[in-house]
């Protein structure tokens, strides 16, 4: 069988990190195509990647003759042939993740979005700007609040997609604002989700990458 995973630069694809995750975690063998989406091969190579993909950007799945070109839709399909022990089985916490799913791939009503995933790798960060240290904690408050519904230690209770999807943003807010001792239960799950093998994985390589310095970190 084959199936061939496209992702991007491990330091920028902060979508493609987050439909990688299930298949490392469910143990499911896949062949990783790396793209490189630094500028200026970025254009020429989603060029390429629009030969398969209408979506004409990462993540792509392609198995067999089928090509998924979603982050949700992959992550969905990861987890339905790795058993489905990612989403919950009762229906309303199974609509509980899934809408840390929906709001996640929604863009997280537009949270910190000069905050990227590529900053989260910058060795001079900037400081938050009140708004959006404000986003960040009305987050925090989130995902404390899911975490005392469900008793830990992930959203669910058990590992979900609702906590793979949100890598990323942790990752990224985190990496500016790593006080969160008011918020204990999300600090905890935080410094889960970070330690698990599949996320350093993932990091090391990005770490060892050059930061990718974006234009508007700083205005």
């Amino acid at each position: 069988m084959e199936r061939i995973l496209y992702t991007g630069t491990k330091n920028a694809s902060s979508w493609a990190f987050r439909a990688w995750l299930p298949f490392r975690e469910l143990g499911i063998e896949f062949e990783e195509q790396v793209v490189d989406i630094r500028k200026p091969q970025r254009f020429e190579n989603l060029r390429r990647i629009g030969e398969i993909s209408p979506s004409v950007s990462v993540p792509v799945l392609v198995e067999n003759q089928s090509v998924i070109f979603d982050s949700l839709a992959i992550m969905e399909y990861a987890n339905d042939i790795g058993g489905g022990s990612l989403l919950p089985s009762d229906p309303l916490a199974k609509a509980r993740a899934r809408s840390f799913l929906s709001w996640q791939h929604a863009g997280l009503s537009g949270l910190c979005p000069r905050l990227s995933f590529e900053s989260a790798f910058y060795q001079d960060k900037r400081q938050m700007t009140q708004s959006e240290q404000a986003d960040a904690e009305r987050l925090f408050h989130c995902w404390e609040q899911e975490l005392a519904h469900s008793g830990g230690p992930y959203l669910c209770g058990d590992l979900s997609l609702a906590d793979l999807v949100l890598v990323p943003t942790v990752i990224r807010l985190y990496a500016h604002s790593p006080e969160m001792c008011d918020w204990p239960r999300a600090h905890q799950w935080v410094m889960r989700l970070l330690a698990r093998e599949s996320v350093e994985e993932w990091m090391s390589e990005a770490k060892s990458l050059p930061p990718i310095i974006l234009d508007d970190y700083r205005r």
